[in-house]
């Protein structure tokens, strides 16, 4: 790992927020290269991630693979897909689902990261917390707008979607566009990203 990138992962594991990860022998889970091309802003890790210390290492991960048109190898290339989430650690298990992460760290984290990452051309947000982080939405705005308005926001090098987890299907086959229009539109955006020079 690039010496300001293990600083920047050593002062995470330093700081008393993640006191209780670190007593745990749990670091930060994320993927930063300085050549990345694509960053990729999810909500957290899932518990599976954490265990086998793999971003999206589930269904919603192979899922989210397919959406961008990448392979697995390439998805964790940190020198062409950079994986960041709105908190490095699992949050822990809610009523439904997992809980969200916490407020302010990707404030914290975030931006010293990507100023690492010069070659960035494309950040694809992924679900409601990064898309209302990095668009600046108020939690009244429907994500389901924003996200069949995607066209607006690549401009601004931002590509906003779903979370890809199974358990929005029911969304999917309400919102049949977003597979017939806004999914290629993704993997071309993705494509252009990567290819790039």
């Amino acid at each position: 790992m690039d010496k300001d990138f293990l600083a920047i992962f050593n002062a995470i594991k330093a700081d008393g927020a993640n006191a209780d990860y670190t007593k745990r022998g749990i670091d930060p889970l994320y993927s930063v290269g300085a050549g990345a091309r694509i960053v990729v802003i999810g909500q957290a890790p899932g518990a599976v991630a954490e265990e086998t210390r793999i971003p999206w290492n589930d269904k919603s991960g192979e899922r989210l693979h397919d959406w961008l048109g990448v392979s697995r190898e390439t998805f964790y290339d940190p020198e062409r897909v950079a994986l960041l989430p709105m908190d490095f650690y699992f949050p822990g298990h809610g009523r439904s689902g997992d809980l969200p992460p916490r407020k302010g760290f990707a404030e914290q984290w975030h931006p010293a990261l990507l100023a690492l990452m010069p070659n960035v051309r494309l950040t694809v947000l992924v679900g409601a917390y990064a898309v209302r982080r990095y668009l600046h939405l108020k939690n009244s705005d429907s994500l389901t707008t924003v996200v069949r308005d995607y066209d607006a926001y690549i401009g601004r090098g931002f590509f906003p979607l779903v979370h890809p987890s199974p358990r929005n299907q029911l969304w999917m086959s309400r919102n049949p566009w977003f597979e017939a229009e806004t999914l290629p539109a993704l993997k071309a955006q993705v494509n252009a990203a990567l290819e790039q020079r």
